[in-house]
């Protein structure tokens, strides 16, 4: 186990990756502070949104121009989408951009909660997958559609675990580790974390990694919330594997009573 995190990579769609971590690059203070955060945070991947720029004035606007020294996997997202369509063509006009062939489907159906319209995610899943795109779909904690997407052609399964931006951390574990349970992609939590120990549930539940980008950005120190959220994931990365103890529900004491010097045969509260 002592190399654990160099032989325990994630694979999306053939791709090895070391980090867990997914790292989001909107609403940080500076373009200095996001390139520290992303440099604490160990992330290989980072997400963000396609938007149209100002020609005549690109540094203002181009979040890339900070990575170009940097080995990243980029997965731009459909943000802003509303429909399959829409979300296919954000994607192609990355890809001819140069930005690669991951694309992140993120189809708000609400407004007021931007919860995934589900349907529309499930077309543009399939619509790019034929097409050859790695998709990875940003999908509500139901385990049938999470099914279903896995079945369209997703390289990887991304329930939320509770409305984007939120930070109301995991509305539905249960949900979440059946997902996890069944699926046979690596399954990605992504919008509503909150904290460090979200994340590290999210892990120990048995997700395979985690998206964050608001509790990041928006921390006190974004520096040092992307070191926490590292660790935390690969604390309960490692939990996962290590395997918790059963629940129960009575004490059961740590230390044997066999031949204890006050043995009555009876137990003081715990299991003998």
């Amino acid at each position: 186990m002592g190399n654990w995190n160099h032989e325990d990579v994630l694979l999306i769609g053939g791709h090895a990756l070391r980090s867990r971590f997914l790292f989001g690059t909107g609403r940080f203070p500076s373009p200095a502070v996001l390139q520290q955060a992303l440099e604490a945070s160990g992330s290989e991947v980072i997400t963000f949104a396609v938007r149209r720029v100002n020609l005549e004035s690109v540094e203002d606007d181009s979040v890339l121009q900070h990575f170009e020294d940097r080995q990243m996997q980029y997965l731009p997202n459909t943000s802003g989408a509303r429909t399959a369509e829409e979300a296919v063509r954000i994607a192609r006009l990355a890809r001819e951009a140069g930005l690669g062939n991951w694309i992140k489907v993120e189809i708000s159906g609400d407004h007021r909660t931007l919860l995934p319209d589900p349907i529309e995610t499930l077309r543009a899943t399939e619509q790019l997958a034929n097409e050859g795109f790695i998709v990875l779909p940003y999908t509500s904690d139901d385990p049938i559609l999470c099914r279903k997407l896995e079945e369209a052609g997703a390289s990887a399964i991304m329930p939320g675990g509770s409305p984007i931006g939120s930070g109301l951390g995991l509305l539905n574990p249960y949900n979440l580790g059946l997902i996890a349970e069944q699926s046979s992609v690596p399954v990605i939590i992504d919008a509503g974390i909150g904290a460090a120990k979200d994340a590290a549930e999210a892990m120990e539940l048995g997700a395979d990694g985690i998206l964050a980008n608001t509790p990041i950005a928006k921390a006190q120190d974004p520096i040092m919330m992307a070191r926490a959220f590292r660790l935390a994931i690969e604390a309960g990365r490692l939990a996962w594997l290590a395997g918790r103890i059963p629940k129960k529900r009575y004490a059961s004491a740590s230390s044997d009573w066999a031949g204890s010097l006050f043995e009555t045969g009876v137990s003081a509260g715990g299991e003998q």
